[in-house]
This record gives C-alpha cells, sequence and structure tokens, in this order.
C-alpha cells in the first residue's frame, strides 16, 4: 500500500470544480464534523480533481461533497455513534440535499477510485491512528505481529514500503 499524497494542490482548470465542492464540505464539517475531517476531505477532493479525466467535471458539486463526506466518514467510522463526532448516513445525505442510493453509490466510487478503506493508514484521521491496533498488524514470515512491538529495523522497512503510517519508535 503506497503512501497516498496528502495535498490541496489541483489543476488550474479544476480549481473552479474543487472550490464549488470544498466551499460545500467545509460549511458541513464546520456545523457537524471537526478539523480533522474538514482537512481529510480536501485532500480527498483534492485527489480526485487530479485524477485524469477528472470525475468531477460531471455531476453536481453536492453529490460530490456528500460522496467525499461519506467516504472519508466510512473509514473513519462515523457512523458508529460510539465516535465523537458522529452521524447517522441518513443524516448525512439529508444536509447533503441527494438521496441515500446516490450518495452510497459516489462514496462507492470515490472509495475505489482513491483505494479507501477501513483501517488503511492513508485515510484514517490522525488523532484515530493509535485506537485502531489493526493498522499496526503485519504478517512477518506467515506470523500476525504488531510491527510497534518489532525492532526498529522491521518497523523502517514497514514505513518504507508505505504499510504503517510512521515509524513507532520514532514516535516515543
Amino acid at each position: 500500500m503506497a503512501q497516498v499524497k496528502k495535498s490541496e494542490n489541483v489543476p488550474m482548470a479544476m480549481q473552479e470544480k474543487y472550490q464549488a465542492i470544498v466551499e460545500i464540505t467545509d460549511r458541513f464539517s464546520r456545523e457537524n464534523l471537526n478539523e480533522e475531517y474538514t482537512q481529510f476531505i480536501r485532500y480527498a477532493v483534492a485527489a480526485i480533481c487530479r485524477k485524469r479525466p477528472s470525475p468531477v467535471e460531471t455531476g453536481k458539486p453536492n453529490t460530490w461533497a456528500c460522496g467525499v463526506t461519506h467516504a472519508i466518514g466510512t473509514v473513519n467510522f462515523l457512523f458508529d455513534k460510539s465516535q465523537t463526532p458522529h452521524i447517522r448516513t441518513g443524516e448525512l445525505y439529508k444536509k447533503f440535499g441527494v438521496s441515500e442510493s446516490t450518495g452510497q453509490s459516489k462514496s462507492k466510487a470515490i472509495r475505489a477510485m482513491l483505494g479507501m478503506r477501513q483501517f488503511n493508514h492513508n485515510w484514517l484521521l490522525p488523532s484515530k491512528l493509535q485506537s485502531y491496533p489493526m493498522i499496526w498488524m503485519l504478517s512477518v514470515n506467515g506470523m500476525m505481529v504488531d510491527v510497534r512491538k518489532m525492532p526498529r529495523e522491521v518497523q523502517v522497512i514497514a514505513f518504507e514500503k508505505g504499510l504503517i503510517p510512521y515509524i513507532p519508535d520514532d514516535k516515543e
């Protein structure tokens, strides 16, 4: 799993589309989420704007805004009421003014396009990295191990291969 470029840079031709979508997602995030979600949603919008051809060239900004927010929310368990913040999926769709089927299909397409899935450290909010031990579990010689408990040399190799978000020994 390669590291994902976290950037808000988009081609000049996509600036207007990018701005239209992030105006909607920023407002939603201010009212319902937090700054961390706001930033990761912006990264995801920029990533799909950089695709060639970019899928956001067609479709409504609110539909893309909903799909990206749902995709990031899915990876980060936003719809689990034990999490903070959290929101029901039906409420999310309603706030963006899209149907459930449209929101789900856009989210699914975005997750596939950007390689998003739960426990993928590339799209997991930084505040959640330590909370989800599965992102630290790797198969070494056929045995599942917690890479945080492995020698630094193993951690470096795992980081260089993009398997973990950072070298745990360097954070301690």
